[in-house]
């Protein structure tokens, strides 16, 4: 453990004297917070017509009967926004992930690193939780100040109910670490087989495009999220995890890290 301690210290010490990588931890779980707030102070006490067609049909058959059209409507933009707090275990630990992983390329560190008694597997888990604990962090952070800001804001209880239905907590608790080690195990394939930051960060963003799929499909009414959507998700998850640690895993056997790496 000292071992894994150490190098996630010595990773979070370097990446986070890159501007952007800090800008990504610390101010993007802000902005995607203020969304959703701001969803609820522009649109309190709103007396929008739920049932002209402001909120699609799917939506108001879940929506609490006792909410009136425009509360019904504040809780339907509000919960869609909330999808944004799933991108972030999956934006953070990308950014991280490449200028840690693949920096070891251009800083011509990594010899050094495999010169120390350390295993194969301490040096991919002490990266990994390296990326990934932030961005968790930075999450829950997220939510919890959202969970406040709403307590303050919103005036009805049923409405605050609606919004902080246990729905998201099952999304924010579960899917959100799933989320984050299915970004940072693909930042360490991507990472294995290129050697700029920038390109290790677009080619791993592609694993955000389902959850893109998700929020478009909600703002559309195409489907509404429930609690079965991420059951299912989280399984998916757990399973893509699992194949993709096994690779990312063989990728970095130490006796060919050297030669791909160069």
């Amino acid at each position: 453990m000292d071992k894994i301690k150490t190098i996630i210290l010595k990773d979070w010490a370097e990446v986070f004297k890159n501007r952007f990588v800090l800008f990504t931890v610390a101010f993007m779980p802000l902005i995607f917070t203020a969304l959703p707030l701001g969803l609820l102070v522009a649109f309190s006490g709103s007396d929008l017509d739920a049932g002209g067609g402001d909120v699609p049909s799917q939506y108001l058959a879940t929506c609490p009967p006792e909410l009136t059209g425009g509360e019904c409507f504040q809780v339907y933009l509000v919960t869609t926004f909330l999808i944004l707090f799933l991108m972030l275990p999956m934006i953070i630990p990308v950014t991280i992930a490449a200028y840690s992983i693949v920096g070891e390329k251009t800083t011509r560190s990594l010899e050094p690193l495999l010169a120390t008694p350390i295993t194969t597997v301490e040096l991919l888990i002490g990266k990994s939780l390296a990326a990934a604990i932030p961005a968790i962090g930075a999450t829950w952070t997220g939510f919890l100040i959202f969970t406040i800001g709403s307590w303050i804001i919103v005036e009805n209880p049923q409405v605050f109910s609606a919004i902080l239905d246990p729905l998201w907590l099952l999304a924010i608790l579960l899917v959100g670490p799933l989320m984050a080690l299915l970004s940072v195990t693909a930042s360490v394939m991507v990472s294995s087989r290129v050697n700029d930051p920038r390109v290790a960060e677009q080619l791993s963003m592609i694993v955000i495009v389902p959850l893109l799929v998700l929020f478009f499909g909600q703002v559309t009414g195409f489907f509404i999220i429930n609690r079965m959507i991420i059951l299912v998700l989280a399984g998916i998850l757990v399973v893509l995890d699992s194949i993709l640690l096994y690779f990312a895993v063989q990728l970095f056997q130490r006796e060919t890290i050297l030669t791909r790496w160069k």
